[in-house]
């Protein structure tokens, strides 16, 4: 709902309601020239979580998950909702994508929409055959690129798509803890050598391999 004032020209009512005082008040003229425009959106999407209500424990009010008055949680009755990766609290949970593609167009009146970052994270103290042989990243694109397909199936205006990322690098406060890349950089020597993931995405994208074709992987691994 962040994005309503660029679309519609305030926040919605119940961020109103919660929120009050720390949202920003516009006037009828800053209201018409904020809505409608965007040219397209873009979305970094990761991972999904579950939003359990404050109600029933406290919430940090200083958090993005506070303010809506909810508290995100990877797990619900011990089961959780994905398979877990390298960055706490992300899990591989790739239905999520279709959900927040098509809630975006239709919120945001089919506006283009760009998935501007979509990858998976691996320790960098791992062994270098399990980061080269990254079978985990590549069941993690197959889903999510399969249901982006499925969204745009359905009639989803999505117009491109981004993997984070293309090379591991520093990823801001984990520095070179973690690595997203599907090129494995040696960082002293600076030696770039493409993982598995990235023939993978390579083949996926000259159309020598169908998406589907990672199942065999998720099922193996």
């Amino acid at each position: 709902r962040f994005l309503d004032p660029i679309f519609f020209g305030d926040y919605p009512r119940e961020m109103r309601e919660m929120l009050s005082s720390n949202l920003p008040k516009f006037t009828s003229e800053e209201k018409r020239l904020l809505q409608n425009k965007a040219d397209f959106i873009g979305v970094n999407h990761y991972t999904a979580i579950y939003a359990k209500d404050c109600i029933s424990s406290p919430c940090d009010i200083k958090t993005y998950e506070g303010n809506a008055m909810v508290q995100a949680v990877g797990e619900r009755d011990g089961v959780a909702i994905g398979r877990p990766t390298a960055f706490h609290g992300y899990y591989d949970v790739p239905e999520g994508m279709e959900l927040i593609v098509r809630y975006v167009n239709q919120r945001y009146k089919n506006t283009p929409v760009y998935i501007t970052e979509n990858g998976y994270s691996q320790l960098s103290d791992n062994s270098m055959e399990d980061l080269m042989n990254d079978v985990g990243r590549v069941n993690y694109l197959q889903g999510y690129l399969t249901c982006i397909s499925s969204a745009v199936r359905k009639g989803a205006n999505l117009h491109g798509y981004f993997v984070w990322s293309l090379m591991d690098n520093f990823e801001w406060g984990f520095g070179f803890t973690v690595r997203f890349g599907i090129y494995h950089v040696d960082f002293e020597t600076q030696e770039r050598t493409p993982k598995m993931s990235g023939k993978w995405y390579r083949d996926f994208l000259t159309g020598s391999r169908p998406v589907d074709q990672a199942q065999t992987l998720r099922a193996d691994s």
